[in-house]
């Protein structure tokens, strides 16, 4: 029994721990479409923060339906069960009305809402409207020609002290610029026309103002109610001489003959203090800037801007190109500018012998039809 068991074989059982099963890699697909997500949101936020705000009103209308309906048949769709005849047309009792969406209003650029009657109205103003616009544009220039005056006279210190002798104000018939007299300071001696050297400062700086405006002007002079001593000479004539005297001084500083409508002289049929007839500011020059005049020179200037604009819209529309040609030419033809030489200077010859005529150009006028339409650009 002792041998049988001495031979019996001894086993020994190993047991191994492995490690768990492989999961497999669908949380990696899952992970990379999260990011992929969150990577397309965070770029449609900063698409949203840098386009304006009449692109995005422009893309909610383009995709906004007009109209929408829940039934196929006709009472729902279009004609919304009525006939196409204008005559006896015959609504379906129940026809329901299509749903309309409440669209945001059209913005500039957005297009298409208008019929073409009412887009060709709003496109061409009518005459009323074009007067309207004219006259609201003259008043903003007269009120602009007014404080630009009174800041003249506040900032020249020469001219600080006549500011009391110069009244602007806006009338029915125009802007009006008066050289009043004061007691102390007068435009004129008396009973002379012509005037002081202060007078002529004063319609000097009124000329700057009347070249800048484009309006025809009217010029009266005015007196006092005070008689003149001379028998065949008045009040009349005083003052009909000294508008002629503003008129001649005007003209010497560049006012155009052409815009002078009129010159008068009222004698002292319209004092401006009718109170006291015979005070010294009753005696005066009034030069008026008469409103609703030079609008078609206005008119022309405009004309001539908006054909050069289209002039040159066509140009550029027709040559693509045109402009960096040009700018290519302009570059070349001032880094060869150093080489040329002007025309009808000698220059010295080598060796003391005589001088040499200078060289022709290859192409003659080249130089000028480029530089032409250099500026012509």
């Amino acid at each position: 029994m002792a041998e049988e068991a001495a031979k019996q074989p001894i086993i020994i059982k190993k047991i191994k721990k492995g490690g768990h099963g492989h999961h497999g890699g669908a949380w990696k697909i899952a992970y990379a479409d999260f990011v992929t997500a969150m990577m397309a949101f965070f770029l449609l936020l900063w698409l949203l923060n840098s386009v304006t705000q009449e692109s995005l009103e422009g893309i909610s209308n383009y995709f906004a339906p007009v109209s929408t309906s829940q039934t196929t048949s006709g009472s729902g769709d279009i004609l919304q069960g009525k006939t196409i005849t204008e005559e006896g047309i015959s609504s379906n009792a129940t026809a329901r009305d299509s749903v309309t969406v409440d669209l945001p209003p059209p913005k500039a650029g957005t297009g298409g809402d208008l019929s073409e009657g009412e887009a060709e109205s709003k496109a061409q103003p009518t005459e009323e409207d074009l007067e309207a616009q004219a006259a609201k544009k003259e008043q903003e220039a007269f009120e602009d020609a007014q404080e630009e005056l009174q800041k003249t006279l506040e900032s020249v210190p020469q001219m600080r002290q006549l500011k009391n002798s110069l009244l602007v104000d806006n009338t029915p018939e125009g802007l009006r610029i008066q050289l009043i007299d004061r007691d102390g300071l007068a435009m004129f001696p008396s009973g002379s026309s012509k005037m002081f050297l202060h007078t002529e400062r004063l319609l000097e700086l009124v000329s700057k103002v009347i070249l800048s405006m484009p309006q025809d002007i009217s010029i009266s002079g005015h007196t006092d109610a005070t008689p003149f001593s001379g028998q065949d000479y008045g009040n009349w004539e005083l003052s009909s001489d000294r508008a002629n005297s503003a008129r001649r001084a005007l003209e010497s500083f560049g006012v155009p003959d052409a815009r002078i409508q009129r010159v008068v002289g009222k004698s002292a049929t319209d004092p401006l203090i009718a109170e006291d007839p015979k005070h010294p500011s009753n005696r005066r020059l009034s030069i008026i800037l008469l409103r609703g005049t030079g609008r078609e020179a206005e008119k022309e200037k405009a004309q001539k801007a908006a054909e050069e604009k289209a002039r040159k819209e066509r140009e550029n529309e027709a040559l693509p190109g045109l402009n960096e040609i040009k700018r290519q030419q302009r570059q070349e033809d001032g880094a060869a500018a150093p080489v040329l030489k002007p025309e009808g200077i000698q220059l010295p010859a080598p060796n003391g012998g005589a001088p040499a005529q200078p060289a022709a150009p290859a192409l003659p006028g080249i130089n000028l039809e480029i530089r032409g339409d250099i500026k012509s650009q």
